[in-house]
């Protein structure tokens, strides 16, 4: 059975939504701990796409796949830059040396 594609996209809107309001009301403090979340959820989503992006059903390149592989390129732009970041900020809160 599938789910009907509006109920589907209304779950996506509300996500993106909600995601929104959470992120922007996080004070600075917490920025570095959720870069951290946020950087091992693209991990999460990179070991599901790489499984999307394999051979499936005996055909090489799908939909599915290419969507996989776009997907395995976008989380990882998004640990690598997550990873500058937090590094970054990390930075600032070091003692600076005389």
């Amino acid at each position: 059975m599938q789910t009907p594609f509006v109920a589907t996209f209304t779950i996506f809107v509300l996500a993106i939504f909600i995601g929104y309001h959470v992120v922007w009301s996080v004070t600075p403090a917490l920025h570095t701990p959720l870069m951290a979340v946020t950087n091992a959820l693209s991990s999460i989503i990179i070991v599901g796409a790489v499984l999307q992006t394999v051979d499936i059903g005996g055909q090489t390149i799908t939909l599915t796949s290419v969507l996989g592989a776009v997907a395995v390129f976008l989380a990882s732009v998004n640990i690598f830059g997550g990873f500058a970041v937090t590094s970054r900020m990390l930075e600032m809160f070091k003692k600076k040396k005389k």
